[in-house]
């Protein structure tokens, strides 16, 4: 049997890849939808103009059989829209909610969201892991937008029959990363010396050809339907530890100071940056033990497989 699959958010920095994985599959026929065509978007991407609760798909859901929807407006460190809570539910609710609603109507089969850790929480203590069945506690706009999405998408399943599988994957790396991944390996390319020696703390991370394995199995595994997956290359890191991976993978030592963490807290907070020395200073790991047994997933890339492919690949790029 043939899957015929839509992809939104064709043209970013997950949907790229997948397009791509997935035309690569025999009995697959992949449509990407992008929000507009740029020169840079392959003219073989559909447009959809804006997504909210009033785009029509109808066009694009003919003779589909499963969608997988990773447009969203995305986190931000600094928003300066004058209310992020609502600028995001535009987009991540009730576009997310639009579409899940006609795909329903038009037959399909299954639905499958790529969410975020951030529904979960900010922040694990010490020896504790996110689980996919916890009880979600999102902090920030993003966060609260994917999980009432979450929230309706199961209703609509409830509703329409139609199967529902939510992935929330932590902090994705890949070819093309952009923001702090892509400024930390900036500052360990040049040599400067970084004051992260003495932090011991732990986070998960994401190669993205993991995440694109792992969307690709819940595509058509049977006992993925209606189900909520963590996703991680199930190694994590300090980041002292992922700032020598980093360095190793791009053959620059990594040159690190030991600075103790509260004075890098102070100095943070004295800057304005408390989001950042978060992301830097806190843990934040997750339990991928549901999704390794129920689907029988295991992460096909090390972290020191995908560092050598991100940055492989940026620097040739």
């Amino acid at each position: 049997m043939t899957e015929r699959i839509l992809v939104t958010g064709a043209s970013g920095f997950v949907g790229t890849r997948l397009v791509k994985s997935l035309t690569a599959l025999p009995s697959v026929s992949v449509t990407g939808v992008v929000r507009k065509q740029l020169e840079s978007d392959c003219s073989e991407f559909e447009s959809i103009g804006d997504l909210n609760a009033d785009t029509d798909w109808s066009a694009l859901l003919q003779n589909k059989t499963v969608i997988i929807h990773t447009a969203a407006r995305v986190h931000i460190m600094d928003d300066s829209a004058d209310e992020p809570i609502t600028e995001f539910r535009k987009v991540n609710v009730a576009g997310t909610l639009n579409l899940a609603r006609q795909a329903a109507s038009a037959g399909i089969e299954r639905f499958v969201f790529i969410s975020s850790i951030k529904v979960n929480g900010e922040q694990t203590q010490p020896g504790q892991y996110f689980k996919a069945d916890d009880e979600p506690a999102p902090e920030d706009p993003y966060g609260m937008s994917k999980w009432e999405a979450e929230i309706g998408l199961r209703k609509v399943a409830e509703e329409s029959g139609m199967e529902v599988v939510i992935i929330r994957p932590p902090l994705v790396y890949g070819p093309g990363v952009k923001g702090n991944f892509a400024s930390m390996q900036g500052l360990v390319a040049r040599g400067l010396p970084l004051p992260l020696g003495a932090i011991h703390n732990k986070r998960s991370l994401l190669a993205l050809d993991n995440l694109i394995d792992l969307i690709i199995t819940c595509v058509d595994h049977p006992a993925a339907a209606n189900q909520v997956f963590l996703a991680g290359d199930g190694e994590d890191l300090s980041t002292p530890e992922l700032l020598r991976r980093v360095g190793k993978a791009i053959e620059q030592p990594a040159r690190l100071l030991p600075v103790p963490a509260c004075l890098l807290q102070l100095g943070a907070s004295i800057l304005g940056k408390k989001a950042m020395a978060h992301r830097l200073l806190g843990s934040l790991q997750v339990d991928i033990s549901k999704t390794r047994e129920v689907l029988g997933w295991e992460p096909p890339v090390s972290v020191d497989e995908g560092l050598r492919r991100c940055f492989r690949n940026n620097q040739e790029g």
